[in-house]
This record gives structure tokens, C-alpha cells and sequence, in this order.
């Protein structure tokens, strides 16, 4: 008779996992506390999902910074090509981009759920929305849904219920409550936004305005891209790749320098010989527009600081405009979180060490990755690792411990 393996959570970790238990022959229940599955990845897959990244795996590996180890395993059994043909066994066909990111032809994530969700109900896997899972039986899991209380017997339980960022697509962290004698790094925003000292026309007239084909440079670092201004502060692909060390640095010393160079693609001569050529009585808003093409944003943030002498200085100015920021947006509007489940509370197949026959998976972990499709690489992959390494587990006949919560 198959065994029974309940998943707590319906993201790509949680189903990723359900889909390996179920074609190695276990009877498997997914528990998802919201209405439907998989919702902040059809979120993230409105105007392109961004399913891996095609980079040769030892670059690959070092996006992951000091996680790279811990994660190679899961990373190296499952990679990027491995989900290329995962996706086209669904009937998604992928392609390239020119950075390198692989996307599905679709564009979008519902197709791909919606096959994926067929094929987990072909391979007989149950799954329960709108129950919230609450605690633990000497066998089991303790749920809540519409209809009530109610326990469920498993022979292995997988987590997979995401970190602590955009709770109202499901993942709120309130599951660090019901695993208090395991070790849990604490949560960090990963890939955020963050705040700046704005003057009242920046933040008033300029929220909600890009700062295109920008590049943003911190402590040597340089990522190069679109940036947005928000009322608060500043958002963007640039931001979060080097979100990480602004992170920690705001953590360190309390504030955090960038500079923005506005037009990477010119050196100071160049800018300099562009401004020669403007009439010099004119506004130097004009001369910005007509010799550079500057939008009112980005003279507005030139315009944040002190008063240039003259075009070389200018040319300098706009080359690394400096900005302070003074903290992290929320961790709830963070694409991701750093933080989690330790990774040596973790054996090499994702278990508890404490906990035989609980297995952890995706953002629970404590990992973090930059926005590009390495995200959701981890949780894909990490997902099947644990799935195989709950198979394994149940087929050496292993017999479960769970932790003890009132």
C-alpha cells in the first residue's frame, strides 16, 4: 500500500516535491492555507516568467553566494536544462533572451500550472486549498479548513511553505511558531527596495517614475538596467542585485552610498563635449535634454545635490550621482528573503536532523539568490531533492519523529 507523504504548501517547492513523491509511488496530500496554488508564482509569470537562467552552471552556482555548497546538490541533480525540459514535457517550449534568462513562449505562468496541475491529478496527488496548517500528531499533521479541524496521518512530512515576503499570496512565516526546537536563521528582505533621503519634489513629483538604462555602483559592485524612484526611496533590477550588500551594510553602519551613473554608456569627455555644444544661457534643464537627453527625473536627482562649477564638474555629477539610503523597505514587499530553516539543521537530503521524516524545501531554507531565474530555479530543485530524499528515506523503512508544539 503507498505510503502517505503530506506537503505543506502549493508553491513551485511544495508541487515540485508532490510531483517526485507521487511518480516514486507515495499517496501524497498538499495543504495550501490560500484559495488556489501557486499564486505568487502566476504573479511573478504576468508579463513573463522567468523560469532559469542559462549561464554555465559554476557561474550559475555562485549567484547563490555563500549558500553555493549547500545547495550545488539539489542545484547540480536538477538544473537549468533539467527544467527546460520539465517545462517543454508540459507543453511550454522555451527560448533564451538576450541576458541570458529562459522564459516560456507564453510569456506567462498560467499555461504552465495549468498543465502541471493536470499532470500531479493524473499521478493521483490530493490538494487541499484554504487549509492552514496548525501542528503536529505523534503521526501527523494538525489542519484546519472549511470543514473544520482535522489531523492528518503521514509516514513523512514535507515543508514548502515559502518565506516571509508578500504574505497576501501566502507566504507569512507564521510557520517559524510551529518548528520552535529547530535552529532558524532570521528573516532578512532579499531583492528590496529601499529608502533615500528625497526632497519634497523628488518624492511628490517623481514616485512612480522610471530612471532608465541606468547604472547603479556600490562598494565596487556595478549592475547596469531600470531603475524606479518610489516615494520612500528606489526600487529595480539594479537595486536588487546589490541588495545584498546594501543590506548589510545599512545593518553595519546605518546608511548605505550609491551613485547612479545616468549615462554609463558616455565617459565624462563625452558628456562634457555633448554640454559645449548647448547654448550656455540657456536652463540647465534644457541643456541636459538637449544634449543628453536627460528626463526631468534624472535632472531632478542631479538637482538633490550641491551646485556643480562648471560643465567638467557636471560631466563628473552625472556620471556617479550620489544617493544615501537610509534603510530597507518592508519585508513584505521584498521579491524574496534570506533567512530560514539552518542549513546545518539540514541533512544532505533535506531532512531535520532533529526531526527524522520532516524534510524542508524552497524559501523555508536559508538561502537567497538574485531576481534573473535563479529564485525559482532553488525551488524547483530543492523541492525534488527533498521529494527524492523522502522517498529514500521511506523506502530504508525510516520511521518518523515529530517536534512536539501545543
Amino acid at each position: 500500500m503507498p505510503l502517505p507523504v503530506v506537503v505543506i504548501g502549493a508553491g513551485p517547492a511544495g508541487l515540485a516535491c508532490a510531483e517526485v513523491l507521487a511518480m516514486g509511488g507515495a499517496r501524497v496530500t498538499v495543504v495550501e492555507r490560500m484559495p488556489s496554488v501557486a499564486r505568487k508564482l502566476l504573479m511573478a509569470g504576468r508579463s513573463g516568467l522567468n523560469l532559469t537562467h542559462a549561464e554555465p552552471m559554476e557561474p550559475f552556482l555562485g549567484r547563490y553566494g555563500d549558500a553555493s555548497a549547500f545547495l550545488r546538490p539539489a542545484l547540480e541533480a536538477f538544473g537549468p536544462q533539467a527544467v527546460r525540459d520539465w517545462a517543454r514535457g508540459l507543453g511550454e517550449v522555451t527560448f533564451v533572451g538576450s541576458s541570458g534568462r529562459v522564459f516560456p513562449e507564453a510569456m506567462k505562468a498560467s499555461p504552465l500550472v495549468r498543465a502541471w496541475m493536470v499532470r500531479l491529478a493524473n499521478l493521483g496527488v490530493s490538494v487541499r486549498t484554504r487549509t492552514r496548517w496548525t501542528g503536529w500528531t505523534p503521526d501527523g499533521v494538525r489542519v484546519s479548513g472549511p470543514q473544520g479541524e482535522a489531523t492528518l496521518a503521514a509516514a513523512a512530512v514535507v515543508l514548502a511553505t515559502g518565506g516571509a515576503s508578500w504574505s497576501r499570496l501566502g507566504s507569512d512565516g507564521a510557520w517559524t511558531a510551529l518548528l520552535r526546537e529547530v535552529p532558524i536563521t532570521p528573516f532578512r528582505p532579499a531583492n528590496c527596495g529601499f529608502t533615500a533621503d528625497w526632497s519634497p519634489l523628488v518624492a511628490e513629483r517623481f514616485a512612480g517614475t522610471p530612471l532608465k538604462s541606468v547604472a547603479v555602483s556600490f562598494a565596487g559592485a556595478v549592475a547596469r538596467g531600470d531603475v524606479m524612484i518610489t516615494r520612500d526611496g528606489i526600487e529595480g533590477g539594479p537595486v536588487y542585485t546589490l541588495s545584498a550588500r546594501l543590506r548589510d551594510a545599512l545593518s553595519r553602519d546605518g546608511q548605505a552610498g550609491i551613485t547612479v551613473d545616468l549615462r554609463p554608456d558616455l565617459s565624462v569627455e563625452a558628456i562634457a563635449g555633448r554640454l559645449s555644444r548647448t547654448r550656455p544661457r540657456e536652463s540647465l534643464s534644457n541643456r541636459l535634454r538637449k544634449g543628453l537627453r536627460l528626463a526631468p527625473v534624472g535632472v531632478a536627482l542631479l538637482r538633490e545635490g550641491p551646485p556643480t562649477p562648471d560643465d567638467q564638474a557636471l560631466s563628473r555629477r552625472i556620471k556617479a550621482v550620489p544617493l544615501r539610503l537610509t534603510g530597507t523597505a518592508p519585508l513584505d514587499r521584498a521579491i524574496s528573503v534570506a533567512g530560514g530553516v539552518a542549513r546545518d539543521a539540514c541533512d544532505n537530503h533535506l531532512m531535520l536532523r532533529r526531526f527524522p521524516g520532516v524534510f524542508v524545501a524552497g524559501e523555508m531554507l536559508d538561502w537567497e539568490a538574485p531576481t534573473g531565474g535563479y529564485l525559482l530555479q532553488a525551488c524547483l530543485s530543492t523541492g525534488r531533492a527533498a521529494g527524492l530524499g523522502a522517498l529514500d528515506w521511506l523506502r530504508e523503512g525510516g520511521t518518523p519523529r515529530y517536534p512536539s508544539v501545543p
